[in-house]
């Protein structure tokens, strides 16, 4: 083949010399080159990588997911968060394909990051994690812009199975919050009183439920102590409660925070 490769390229060059060339001429040429063509070898196929951002405020699970995850042919993990707020900032950086998130995480969480990804022109699939098989929290994870929810005590084939189906443009859920997830969908949204509230308010009413004192919101947010006063009775008149603990036992209720989220140092 590589004798032969040689041949044709002499033979055009020959060719490339009569000027000006017949109309003969031109035809060998076109016959040449089309010969020369098809001894090159096929170019193979860039294969189409998913690019992965895996947010998860422990450690160890992140390291394993990322770990088992890179085994996939086909699957690059760009990316690693510890919180909303990281998750949301690298997601403008990288434009990944495919968000994987943990719903609890600490400053904020999951689904408050998945709803400010998704009022910005930030094109990705998301995938929700959650060791709470509550179908409420499904529902509000689909509302915030999932396309699908894996419980954690899932396992990793059934983790894959959810990011195939989510990347063809299909919704995911695991097998035993669907029943349940299917009627929480039929639920009027407005009887949800999540809904009442704004992103800034959901994201104090977590802070505030894991124990963040309103000064130390004011210096997370950037705003001022009064500021923060002032959503805190905003909310406090929306939700119809009078007391942090009430706020909190809200916030645990609607999956905004757990019993495991860590309080500030």
């Amino acid at each position: 083949m590589q004798q032969l490769t040689h041949l044709l390229t002499q033979a055009l060059r020959e060719l490339d010399q009569v000027h000006p060339p017949s109309s003969a001429a031109l035809q060998t040429r076109r016959l040449l080159a089309e010969a020369l063509a098809s001894t090159r070898p096929a170019r193979a196929p860039v294969a189409t990588r998913l690019r992965v951002i895996v947010a998860d405020d422990h450690l160890l699970v992140r390291d394993g997911l990322v770990a088992l995850l890179q085994r996939e042919p086909d699957i690059d993990v760009v990316a690693q968060a510890r919180d909303g707020l990281e998750l949301v900032r690298l997601a403008r950086e990288h434009r990944p394909d495919l968000l994987l998130v943990d719903t609890d995480m600490p400053v904020m969480n999951g689904l408050e990051a998945l709803r400010r990804i998704r009022a910005e022109p930030i094109a990705c699939k998301a995938v929700c994690l959650s060791s709470r098989a509550l179908p409420r929290e499904v529902v509000a994870a689909i509302d915030a812009g999932a396309q699908g929810f894996v419980l954690k005590d899932n396992s990793f084939d059934e983790l894959v199975r959810g990011v195939r189906r989510v990347m063809q443009d299909q919704v995911f859920i695991s097998g035993e919050l669907l029943q349940g997830t299917l009627a929480g969908m039929r639920q009027d949204p407005r009887e949800l009183a999540i809904t009442q509230l704004t992103p800034r308010e959901r994201e104090m009413v977590q802070l505030f439920a894991e124990g963040y004192s309103a000064q130390q919101i004011a210096d997370q947010l950037h705003v001022s102590a009064k500021t923060v006063a002032t959503h805190r009775e905003h909310v406090y008149a929306k939700l119809r409660i009078q007391s942090i603990a009430e706020l909190t036992r809200f916030a645990l209720r609607e999956g905004l925070t757990s019993l495991d989220a860590r309080p500030p140092r």
